[in-house]
């Protein structure tokens, strides 16, 4: 809970953790579910990030989208760079995305640059409710599906894996499902040779059994 706020920080209150404690470490982000949060267009970071990304790179990831105006600030960015061949990935993260998800692709679909979507469920899982993810997983999946938009499957993917050394049952399933979605992102770790490995080794199985 919030105590008090000024211009540069906040005193909040933790009012749910472990029974022995919790700690909060270092390069987290902050969600907050129930606000209204009206952010428009990106900040000069974005734009510094945007001109080394198209420098330097394939495909840029654009996070927090909300509504359509986002998309078209972005494309307007992207022409007026002439980057009309620097692919773009909707990260869909927050309840506003999932809503408007047709309308955002729809104007997404007007540029010429290659377009795939990111279904980013540490934060949808947040904002909706865990016991709505994978109904919300299917939909995005069934949307894009409809629209030949690629998907990227993302968060704590093969995360014990990856992290210990060792997968869980309920991961191995995961990555079952996930073959719906045309791309499957791991996060970083020490095992992280170990987990490209495991999954290549169940994609290629699964490809085996279906000739």
């Amino acid at each position: 809970m919030v105590r008090e706020v000024n211009a540069n920080w906040a005193t909040v209150v933790v009012t749910h953790a472990r029974p022995k404690g919790s700690k909060l470490g270092s390069g987290k982000s902050i969600n907050i579910p129930k606000s209204r949060v009206q952010l428009k267009g990106l900040t000069p970071k974005d734009l510094l990030d945007l001109d080394f990304v198209g420098s330097n790179a394939d495909m840029v990831g654009i996070s927090f989208i909300r509504n359509v105006d986002d998309i078209v600030i972005v494309q307007h960015e992207l022409e007026k760079r002439n980057l009309t061949k620097l692919g773009i990935v909707l990260k869909i993260e927050t309840k506003d995305s999932l809503q408007r998800l047709p309308s955002l692709l729809f104007q997404a679909m007007q540029s010429s640059n290659p377009l795939g979507v990111m279904i980013a469920r540490g934060d949808l899982m947040v904002e909706c409710g865990w016991d709505q993810l994978g109904e919300i997983q299917e939909e995005i999946l069934s949307i894009c599906s409809a629209a030949h938009i690629p998907v990227i499957w993302a968060t704590q993917v093969l995360e014990s894996l990856v992290k210990f050394g060792f997968p869980t049952r309920a991961e191995i399933t995961d990555v079952f499902k996930a073959m719906g979605a045309s791309c499957i992102m791991l996060n970083k770790g020490d095992n992280i040779v170990q987990a490209v490995t495991a999954l290549n080794s169940l994609l290629s199985n699964r490809s085996s059994s279906e000739r």
